[in-house]
C-alpha cells in the first residue's frame, strides 16, 4: 500500500463515528468492532479478519492525539488543492509533483507519527534532521517501525486483585519465521541499496532547495530485496497465531491498559516491533466491592447488635476480621479494616470499608413481638419528636 492510498482512507468512517468525535467515543466504537470483527470469535473469516485490520490502524492513529491532528491536516491541506499542479493562487511550480510529499510523509507506506511535521522541516533545511551531525542517519531511515497492537483480556475479580499470571493467544501479523523477517528467501540476504549507500534516504535539488526524503527503491529500509521470501512475498511477517505469557499485576483495575514493549506488529524487513496494549476487564464480585484501592462490604445486623453493640465477624479475601460495633450504631455507618484491603505496589494495601445495615425482620415470633413492644412502651419520647417541634415553629 502506497503512502498516498493510506493517506485517502476515511479512519472516520472505518469506526463509524464522527470527525468532531471524543476520544472516548473513538474508543467506544473501536472496542465494539474489536469485539465483534476480533479472529478468535471469526475464524477462517478473511472478511472479518481484513476489517480488524483495518479497524485497529484507524484507532492507532485516532486515539494519539498527536496523530490524529497531523492526519486532520494533511487530509485537509491535500483536500484543498493547494498542492495541486496548476492550481491557481500560488500554486505548485513546475516540476513539483505532489506525490513527492507522499513517498517522503511516511517512510515505507505508514504514517510515522511526526512524518508530517518532518516532511515539511526537511524542505526548509535542506534535508537534515534536527541535532543530526555530520555522518549520522536522519531518525527516520531504516526499516519502519511496527504498529502497535491492542487487545483485551477479562479477569476474576479475585485474580484482578491478588494478580495472575496467564497465556495470552493473539492472532496478529509476526515475525515470518522462513525468513526471520528479513524478506528474502531462503539462501539469500539483502543487499545494501545502491541508490542511497544503504542510508535509506536521498536528496534531491529543486531549484533552490534540497528535499531530503526516504529511498523509494528500498522505501527506507536501507536494503533490496532481490529474491522475495515466498512466504511472506518479502514483507518479513505474516499473520498468526502466538501465545505470550502476560504478568497482571495485584491490584490491577477494570480497564487499566498493561503495555508490553516490542511484543506488537513487527516492522516490515527486520523493522523494530510495535508494542502489545492489553486493557483489562474486570468481572464484579458477589461479594466485595471495589473503590481504588479499598475494598467494600455491606454486613446486615439486626436490631439489639445496633443498640447494645457486639463484636462483628466479617470476611475478607484471606479470611476473616473481628470489627467492634459500638452501642448505638445506626444503620448506614462503615467501619474501617486497615489493610485488608487491595495490594499496593509499595507493599502495602488498602482498606476494607465495612458498610452496617439494620435488618427488619419480616416476621416475630410471639415472644419476640412482646419483647418489642415492651422496650417500645420503656423508650421515652419518639423518634420524630423533634421534627414535628421544628415544624411547628416554621408553621
Amino acid at each position: 500500500m502506497s503512502s498516498k492510498d493510506w493517506l485517502e482512507k476515511d479512519f472516520y468512517a472505518v469506526l463509524g463515528v464522527r470527525k468532531t468525535a471524543t476520544g472516548d467515543e473513538i474508543k467506544k466504537a473501536y472496542r465494539k468492532l474489536a469485539r465483534e470483527l476480533h479472529p478468535d470469535r471469526n475464524p477462517g473469516n478473511p472478511e472479518a479478519e481484513e476489517r480488524f485490520k483495518a479497524v485497529s490502524e484507524a484507532y492507532g492513529v485516532l486515539n494519539d492525539d498527536r496523530q490524529r491532528r497531523e492526519y486532520d491536516e494533511m487530509r485537509t491541506l491535500f483536500s484543498s488543492g493547494a498542492y495541486r499542479r496548476g492550481a491557481g493562487g500560488g500554486g505548485a511550480r513546475p516540476g513539483f509533483d505532489p506525490n513527492d510529499l507522499f513517498q517522503g510523509a511516511s517512510g515505507g507506506g505508514r504514517f510515522g507519527g511526526s512524518a508530517f511535521t518532518d516532511l515539511f522541516s526537511t524542505i526548509f533545511t535542506g534535508g537534515a534532521a534536527a541535532g543530526a551531525g555530520p555522518g549520522q542517519r536522519d531518525r527516520r531511515s531504516g526499516p519502519a517501525r511496527g504498529r502497535d497492537v491492542e487487545t483485551e483480556v477479562a479477569l476474576d475479580f479475585d485474580d484482578a486483585v491478588r494478580g495472575i499470571t496467564l497465556p495470552l493467544t493473539l492472532r496478529s501479523p509476526g515475525v515470518c519465521d522462513t525468513c526471520r523477517g528479513s524478506g528474502a528467501k531462503a539462501g539469500t540476504t539483502p543487499r545494501r541499496c545502491p541508490a542511497c549507500q544503504g542510508t535509506g534516504m536521498v536528496t534531491r535539488n529543486q531549484g533552490a532547495f534540497s528535499f531530503s526524503e526516504p529511498c523509494r527503491d528500498c522505501q527506507g529500509a536501507g536494503t533490496v530485496v532481490d529474491e522475495k521470501c515466498p512466504q511472506c512475498k518479502g514483507t518479513g511477517g505474516v499473520t498468526k497465531s502466538r501465545t505470550l505469557t502476560v504478568r497482571f499485576p495485584p491490584g490491577v483495575s477494570d480497564g487499566q491498559r498493561i503495555r508490553l514493549a516490542g511484543r506488537g506488529e513487527p516492522g516490515a524487513r527486520g523493522g523494530p516491533a510495535g508494542n502489545l496494549y492489553v486493557t483489562v476487564r474486570v468481572e464484579a464480585d458477589g461479594l466485595f466491592g471495589r473503590s481504588g484501592d479499598d475494598l467494600t462490604l455491606t454486613v446486615p445486623i439486626t436490631f439489639a447488635e445496633a443498640v447494645l453493640g457486639t463484636d462483628l465477624r466479617v470476611p475478607t479475601l484471606d479470611g476473616a476480621v473481628t470489627l467492634r460495633v459500638p452501642a448505638g450504631t445506626p444503620s448506614g455507618r462503615t467501619l474501617r479494616a486497615r489493610g485488608k484491603g487491595v495490594p499496593r505496589r509499595d507493599g502495602q494495601a488498602g482498606d476494607l470499608l465495612v458498610t452496617l445495615e439494620v435488618a427488619v425482620p419480616d416476621r416475630l415470633s410471639d415472644d419476640a413481638r412482646k419483647a418489642l413492644e415492651e422496650f417500645a412502651a420503656h423508650t421515652p419520647g419518639a423518634a420524630r419528636d423533634h421534627l414535628l417541634a421544628r415544624a411547628q415553629r416554621h408553621g
